[in-house]
């Protein structure tokens, strides 16, 4: 099977498309969809689905990775009688209320699903059988950019967070329609393609994983064993750090630091926002507390940290003097240790896990970790400003060359999902043709 350009023509009917290929056909929804169903509303509850295995998918059982059966909610069986509609093979799920960004969402049912149903957010097709429409087909088109912002401005809606598409809108939509034998070989052409390009993201994504555990492991080893592989060890007496060259110290963070609680105004100190990347300027996606004269003081070489759970890994030693939320924990340092070495050695795994298992809280993205308990948490370190340096410059080095791989992997994935978002819209607007090799039988 192979591509080649369609001879075009001007659509006349469908707006968002000024030309479709010749041999194509202009219609609307409701000439293909006989009906959507929508669910109703139930009571369900988050605990995992029992023996009989019932559920109600949760609006986020379709987005942009497609139709995800696993996302979904227990049903009582005193509801059961409500449920009306479950998910069948070559059904099209389409989210009918969502955010702006998630309107319109839909994803194509490879098989039966008698006990999954359906909530009222979302829809599911029924086609029409005096005009045959291959599902899969109009799966693709739905999921085309030329599409998916179409479903979003036809989407109407009170209020900016959530937006909703009516029946009436939604089937009057106009579409461009191949011949059927030619939507088949659209979805065949699109399924292996896609496939193909998955494929390719996921090898490329677990090698950009495994590259970012490379970090972690060259980060966790070196800021608790030092550069020196020949060093005579001991043990440290700390669980979380184990064994430590002879003659590096161990201390309480209480020891050698002392916290800096002073209450000051984002007016005279300039606020300050705490990253997975360090301390930097406070950004402008960041959001702004009404509480300008409650935030924390920070002064240059102190090292910040979140406290909670959901801010995992936002820490560093700040460049600048300025202030934070109260949420974060400042520490001045007591003695004359090199910045450096502390952004490696906070910013490691082992030691991130240590403070959060020190935390307390009642769900996991609301975990905080107080002062009062981070003060006894031990930390080793070598005793010269020097080696502490040397670590950390061999550290920079290493893991900038790390990041610049991940970087150039991240950058080969994002142009693989373009290149599939322009190949499945050129193939499903008639931009580009797909055609069976001669003779075969289409």
């Amino acid at each position: 099977m192979t591509t080649i350009p369609h001879r075009m023509r001007p659509s006349e009917k469908i707006e968002w498309l000024p030309e479709i290929p010749e041999d194509w056909s202009a219609c609307r929804l409701k000439d293909v969809i006989d009906n959507l169903i929508s669910g109703v509303s139930v009571n369900a509850t988050d605990i995992p689905t029992g023996d009989d295995g019932l559920g109600v998918l949760k609006t986020s059982c379709v987005g942009v990775r497609g139709f995800r059966p696993g996302e979904n909610k227990s049903v009582w069986k005193e509801e059961y009688a409500r449920v009306r509609c479950s998910p069948q093979k070559d059904n099209i799920i389409i989210s009918r209320m969502n955010t702006p960004e998630l309107v319109g969402a839909s994803g194509y049912v490879t098989q039966d699903y008698p006990n999954l149903f359906l909530p009222d957010r979302l829809w599911l097709t029924v086609f029409k059988k005096r005009r045959p429409t291959s599902p899969k087909w109009l799966s693709y088109l739905f999921i085309s950019t030329s599409f998916r912002f179409l479903f979003s401005i036809s989407a109407t809606g009170t209020s900016p967070s959530m937006k909703n598409l009516g029946q009436d809108v939604f089937l009057s939509l106009q579409i461009p329609l191949p011949p059927l034998p030619e939507q088949k070989s659209i979805a065949e052409y699109l399924d292996r393609e896609t496939e193909r390009i998955d494929r390719k993201v996921e090898l490329l994504e677990e090698k950009a994983r495994l590259y970012k555990e490379l970090k972690k492991s060259l980060i966790n080893e070196t800021v608790t064993r030092g550069l020196d592989k020949s060093a005579p060890l001991r043990p440290s007496g700390v669980d979380w750090i184990g064994d430590i060259p002879g003659h590096w110290r161990v201390e309480r963070i209480g020891t050698a630091f002392d916290e800096r609680s002073e209450k000051v105004s984002d007016v005279d100190y300039p606020p300050l926002s705490v990253t997975m990347q360090g301390i930097v300027p406070q950004l402008d996606t960041a959001a702004k507390t009404q509480h300008n004269d409650n935030r924390k003081r920070v002064a240059k070489g102190d090292y910040v940290i979140n406290s909670r759970s959901d801010r995992r890994g936002s820490s560093g030693v700040s460049p600048l003097d300025g202030s934070v939320s109260v949420i974060n924990i400042v520490l001045k340092p007591r003695k004359n240790f090199y910045g450096g070495y502390l952004h490696h050695l906070f910013r490691s795994y082992r030691f991130i896990e240590e403070f959060y298992r020190n935390g307390r809280g009642i769900v996991d993205d609301l975990w905080t970790t107080k002062y009062s308990v981070m003060k006894a948490i031990e930390f080793a370190f070598p005793p010269t400003i020097e080696e502490q340096q040397t670590i950390a410059d061999y550290l920079n080095e290493k893991t900038a060359k790390i990041d610049q791989i991940v970087d150039a992997i991240q950058d080969q994935v994002k142009l693989l999902k373009e290149l599939r978002k322009t190949l499945i819209n050129d193939v499903v607007t008639g931009k580009i043709r797909v055609s069976e090799p001669e003779g075969a039988n289409l």
